[in-house]
């Protein structure tokens, strides 16, 4: 009778505080807690989503950008031994709020160069009612040549460039450092303190929303550069650019704001929630409330136990539990796989766009839109899958590796053909077909007398279906203006352009690629390939949890994770980011040196940008052969041993064998 009302009135103790006090209740902490894992992925999905228009604006190649993608993985990596020693010896809580303040800080620092830097100059030669159509053939040669050269090179332009890269990269250091405890402590907090019950619940709404988030980031991303970069320092009818010109920068700084200040509300709450809260009792489990309070002192006493070893023991003994894990072959294996998996959702989710943008001629915000609203929810859904295919059927360890082999062996099947399913380069004139000159244009007979400026970069496109860099460029004498909307309609008098035999005329704007049927099959195919790859996801992670020694699992999944940052998350952009550099065929010339590509080789950045998805993929799906394979012969030598338990003639044989074992095979 009494231990019944001792845990009645535990129970109800327990509800009544909940009631009063929303900070000792674990499902507001999951409530807090998912707003700010997905507001915080707001800003490292966003970036991915800008990365193209950030190298537009500030003129980076890719491989800068992609490290500077990769950057926030390094103070990431050097903190995760320190938080996993102190993980029991904090107030998680607060540091998961001074963690959250950080990322916001971030964000806000990302945004940064745009308001320390003048306004976007995309060509100060572009022909219209603003500049005098300076950017037309000018046979007196009256100043056209220098009039991009000159600014371009001045002290405080490259001093504004080098504060530009220095912010962006102390931000994504802060975001980096900022973001270490945030996950690792909430997942932490909420298994000690939720019911056994709900507990896989909370976690897995958790982990949903880390793959819903980026899908946010890039549809943030689409709705914000549809608005112009300057919209704060220019008024509408200034802007004389849309969307779909090439040049076209949008307000990539406007959803940092909204991200940060996302992050900064989800930080307050944490700091009002205590080190410890009573252990939630779920609904069907009163009888078990004394069991709770023997969970939690158990918790209180493990937390001493951890807090009773130094740090110089607990640093030593990091290195002994990461040898014993990766000699065990199935963890090594598949925690490779997954270092293949993750380089190729590194280079897909940081570079996706620039390559839709380029191979389809699609618009920044439009691309986004489709990774945000089809890639990132087929991924998803492929997550989904195969955790629902592994409790339907109760998969043993040999039957998860054997889900993960076919669920790569389907992605690689898939993937194979994107690499021929793209747009060949559009036809540039002098640049595509004739030698390269000093300054990267090539020279054409038609506008030599024309005088052009070295760095214009005003695409226009020929009624020959041929484009060219600037009106200068094909040689066209006349601009025609439409007065109502102050912008170019189109241009005549072209001497590069010949139409029998009479000069030719051309719109403002890129010719495209001439493709976009492609694009539904190309978006469809890599939809279904990210699903199939997802599939391996759960398995794959239960393989890992499953392999190591129990007491080894925090351990080993905290080594997974800086394994995957280490070999994937940071060098993975940079090396695709390289790769995509060594297919430009035309770069932007800042002081003399490279700084954004203009034109690539379409069939070059295929290849290679995809090539490298599809060797990622091989690779994993290589890895997770191996582990079926060793799987097998685990599961067989088990079985044997089972039957020598039995037969006693084979038990006198495997004990001799044991005795001698060099008789062994």
């Amino acid at each position: 009778m009494t231990t019944t009302a001792t845990k009645s009135s535990y129970v109800d103790q327990s509800q009544k505080t909940f009631c009063k006090n929303p900070f000792l209740s674990i499902k507001f902490f999951v409530f807090c807690h998912g707003l700010l894992q997905l507001s915080q992925l707001l800003i490292s999905g966003y970036l991915k989503s800008t990365i193209s228009t950030i190298e537009t604006r500030y003129g980076l190649s890719s491989q800068t950008s992609g490290l500077l993608t990769s950057f926030n993985e390094v103070g990431n990596t050097l903190l995760i031994v320190l938080i996993s020693y102190f993980g029991s010896r904090v107030h998680r809580p607060r540091f998961i709020g001074c963690g959250a303040i950080l990322v916001s800080l971030a964000g806000f620092l990302m945004s940064l160069p745009h308001f320390i830097t003048g306004p976007y100059e995309y060509d100060q030669s572009i022909a219209s009612v603003f500049s005098n159509a300076t950017d037309l053939c000018q046979p007196d040669g009256l100043g056209a040549s220098g009039n991009l050269s000159d600014t371009s090179c001045a002290p405080h332009t490259a001093k504004e460039n080098h504060e530009v890269l220095l912010v962006m990269f102390v931000a994504q250091a802060l975001r980096g450092i900022g973001g270490v405890p945030i996950q690792p402590f909430g997942i932490s907090y909420i298994d000690d303190f939720a019911s056994e019950r709900n507990s896989p619940l909370y976690l897995g709404i958790l982990f949903s929303l880390t793959v819903i988030g980026p899908g946010v980031a890039f549809m943030l991303g689409s709705a914000m550069l549809r608005f112009y970069v300057d919209i704060d320092k220019v008024i509408g009818e200034e802007i004389q650019l849309t969307n779909k010109d090439p040049r076209w920068v949008g307000a990539w700084w406007l959803g940092y704001l909204i991200a940060a200040t996302l992050v900064a509300v989800s930080a307050v709450p944490y700091f009002f929630f205590p080190r410890e809260m009573p252990k939630e009792v779920a609904s069907g489990e009163e009888s078990r409330g004394k069991e709770s309070e023997d969970a939690l002192s158990q918790l209180r006493s493990r937390s001493e136990h951890m807090q009773n070893m130094s740090l110089t023991k607990f640093i030593k003994c990091f290195p002994l539990v990461l040898l014993r894990n990766l000699r065990h072959p199935v963890y090594l294996l598949v925690v490779l796989a997954q270092v293949n998996l993750s380089a190729m959702v590194a280079g897909l989710a940081t570079f996706m766009g620039k390559f839709l943008e380029r191979q389809f001629s699609l618009t920044a915000s439009f691309a986004n839109m489709i990774i945000g609203a089809v890639n990132i929810p087929g991924a998803m859904v492929g997550i989904v899958l195969g955790g629902a295919i592994m409790k339907r059927f109760q998969m043993s360890l040999r039957q998860c590796g054997a889900l993960c082999v076919l669920g790569t062996l389907l992605c690689v099947v898939l993937a194979f053909p994107l690499l021929f399913l793209g747009c060949p380069t559009q036809k540039v004139a002098g640049v595509t077909y004739s030698e390269s000159s000093e300054f990267g244009h090539h020279a054409l007979e038609c506008n030599l007398h024309c005088n052009c400026p070295e760095k214009a970069y005003n695409p226009i496109c020929g009624s020959d279906s041929i484009e060219y860099i600037s009106p200068c460029y094909a040689g066209c004498d006349v601009v025609n203006i439409d007065d109502v909307k102050n912008s170019v309609l189109n241009y005549t008098d072209c001497s590069c352009i010949s139409e029998n035999g009479i000069a030719g005329s051309a719109k403002p704007g890129t010719c495209g690629t001439g493709c976009s049927h492609l694009l539904l099959p190309f978006v469809v195919l890599s939809c279904l390939a990210g699903i199939l790859a997802s599939t391996s996801h759960t398995p794959s992670f239960m393989l890992i949890l499953r392999s190591v020694q129990p007491e080894d699992k925090s351990f080993a999944v905290g080594i997974q994770f800086m394994l995957l940052r280490v070999l994937a998350w940071m060098p993975g952009p940079v090396l695709y980011g390289s790769a995509i550099d060594t297919t430009c065929i035309l770069w932007e010339k800042k002081c003399d040196k490279n700084a954004a590509c203009r034109y690539y080789d379409n069939d070059l950045f295929r290849h290679r940008y995809l090539g490298l998805q599809f060797f990622f993929e091989v690779g994993a799906f290589l890895c997770f052969v191996t582990v079926y394979i060793v799987l097998r012969r685990q599961e067989r030598e088990a079985g044997n041993v089972a039957e020598t338990k039995t037969n006693p003639e084979k038990e006198k044989l495997a004990e001799k064998s044991i005795k001698n074992p060099e008789s062994k095979v």
